[in-house]
């Protein structure tokens, strides 16, 4: 069984940080890319970052300079460091694990950045 949990969200004031995990399990992790996508209320899902299983990274624009991506692969786990958070960073955050036939989505963590 495939499992796909992401931790780490909370309450932030702007120009605070979090550190959000995403652990995979039923995988071969270090063979899938990772992603994150956000998406806040009234508004579509976009992109945020991604890491391939080769550790090629990808940011939106919006978040370069403030976003980090990263993996462990000992620890089955993608990680999003975000500083300089700002109010219309808001979102639940979802992780992706994609692999060469399925993809697999976590449930989410809401992210909220309010004074």
């Amino acid at each position: 069984q495939v499992q796909v949990v992401e931790s780490g969200g909370g309450l932030v004031q702007p120009g605070g940080s979090l550190r959000l995990s995403c652990a995979a399990s039923g995988v071969i992790f270090s063979l899938y890319g990772m992603v994150w996508y956000r998406q806040a209320p009234g508004k579509q899902r976009e992109l945020v970052a991604s890491i391939t299983s080769g550790g090629r990274i990808n940011y939106q624009d919006y978040v370069k300079g403030r976003f980090t991506i990263s993996r462990d692969n000992a620890k089955n786990t993608v990680y999003l460091q975000m500083n300089s958070l700002k109010p219309e960073d808001t979102a639940v955050y979802y992780c992706n694990a994609v692999g060469p036939r399925n993809n697999y989505w976590g449930q989410g963590t809401q992210v909220t950045v309010s004074s």
